[in-house]
């Protein structure tokens, strides 16, 4: 194999996160826990190092501190690899005070921190999606093929891309068109793929599909230094990839595996169920292509008689004779006797709680951390160091979109128990 030039892989975790609210209130969107002992960073930061490339930056804006402790505890290189996982955080220097403003702006606030060389390729990634690739055989075909710009491309049937960036592709996969978010029938019926694009998917039906973006581009140095020259283009799929189109040679990459764009609460929720599945769409119990993370060194999980259909369950867990059902369990979580969790994602806890601090909660009177005796829980995502007292009952059903107390909010048809949230004894929502 040739030797492959220098890749600088920057990975976009830069905006509020919104639609994640308010899994993100607290924390920037990449710090997000993920499948019980993941942060959703991990998985972008994985797939670099899986393929050899490990000089990485994390652009970051809004509540970066456990994103920072997070990967500095995770990601520590030695001394003879060159490799880094570095956070970049919005800053003011003497010539700028403004926030990033889209995803080429980021970028382009950064280009000092990048010692970036012509030769160089940038790989840009979103940070907060779930696959697994080999970005390789991206750069590969990005050599090969003698591309400026190469964009990965998942295909997606054509009645589900009207919130996408949707490119039509010559048989060598040399992009002619782009277009963002189409509507109109009639657009989409023209971006569906045909002929040698067609049949390198592994679907060999009469399906219609198109080409989108899955946010994922690889850029030769010099051309991205272009690209970024105008200060008024602030964001890659909406102004730069369009209009570089006719001046640049910018090829796809079709990626034809499990992709998932985890954004939203209801996307989040139910790509983390799909993990409890007896054959997974993602495999995080593959060895050849670790997801690696910060090691916690804490026990194995601990269960009292408790019985479990389709559960993930993390290190540090403790459940007492409960009933729970297609649920993920994340690290220290506890469950206590006679409770009953259905479609439920638990973040677990930073810590432990010893005979001290139930001491101290029963003075202040409130729960301790983790669910108590006698709850039902159903179709929620508990977030960490959450308090739920004894015999709550909760679910979303009858609560109309973005309900919200000072503990729970429902969003996509969830509810969501906030972060450090107290929930009384006996509080029935929902029901």
């Amino acid at each position: 194999m040739k030797k492959l030039p220098r890749v600088i892989c920057i990975i976009m975790g830069g905006g509020r996160g919104t639609r994640l609210y308010p899994l993100t209130r607290n924390r920037c969107k990449p710090a997000v826990p993920l499948a019980g002992n993941y942060r959703l960073v991990d998985i972008p930061i994985s797939n670099c190092l899986n393929s050899g490339f490990n000089q990485i930056f994390v652009l970051t804006q809004f509540n970066t501190a456990s994103l920072h402790k997070h990967i500095q505890q995770a990601y520590k290189f030695d001394g003879f690899g060159n490799g880094f996982v570095d956070i970049l955080a919005a800053e003011q220097t003497g010539d700028k005070e403004a926030w990033y403003q889209g995803t080429a702006d980021a970028v382009r606030q950064n280009l000092n921190h990048y010692n970036l060389n012509d030769s160089d390729l940038v790989l840009i990634l979103s940070g907060d999606q779930l696959y697994r690739i080999d970005f390789k055989e991206l750069v590969m075909q990005h050599l090969d093929s003698a591309a400026d710009i190469t964009i990965a491309a998942k295909a997606m049937p054509a009645d589900q891309v009207s919130a996408l960036g949707v490119m039509r592709v010559e048989p060598d996969l040399k992009i002619v068109e782009f277009v963002e978010k189409p509507k109109d029938p009639a657009v989409v019926q023209s971006l569906v793929l045909k002929g040698a694009a067609r049949g390198r998917l592994s679907d060999k039906s009469d399906k219609p599909y198109c080409l989108a973006s899955m946010g994922i581009y690889v850029f030769s140095g010099k051309v991205m230094r272009e690209a970024l020259a105008d200060p008024k283009q602030t964001d890659f799929g909406k102004e730069v990839i369009p209009g570089l189109l006719k001046s640049k040679r910018m090829m796809g990459f079709v990626f034809d595996g499990y992709w998932e764009d985890i954004g939203t609460v209801g996307s989040f929720w139910e790509c983390n169920l799909t993990l409890t599945d007896p054959v997974p769409p993602f495999d995080f119990f593959d060895s050849e292509n670790p997801v690696y993370t910060n090691s916690l060194y804490l026990p194995t999980a601990k269960l009292n008689g408790c019985r479990t259909t389709k559960v993930l369950m993390a290190s540090g867990c403790i459940v007492d004779d409960s009933d729970i059902t297609r649920s993920v369990l994340g690290t220290r979580s506890v469950v206590r006797r006679g409770t009953n969790l259905e479609n439920v994602v638990m973040m677990g806890a930073d810590h432990f709680e010893r005979a001290e601090d139930a001491a101290e909660n029963a003075r202040l009177g409130r729960p301790d951390i983790g669910v108590g005796e006698g709850c039902y829980i159903r179709n929620a995502i508990i977030d960490k160091n959450a308090r739920i007292g004894k015999g709550c009952r909760l679910a979303p059903t009858g609560l109309p979109e973005k309900w919200e107390t000072e503990a729970l909010f429902v969003r996509d048809g969830v509810i969501v128990v906030k972060k450090g949230a107290i929930v009384p004894a006996g509080t029935i929502v929902g029901e």
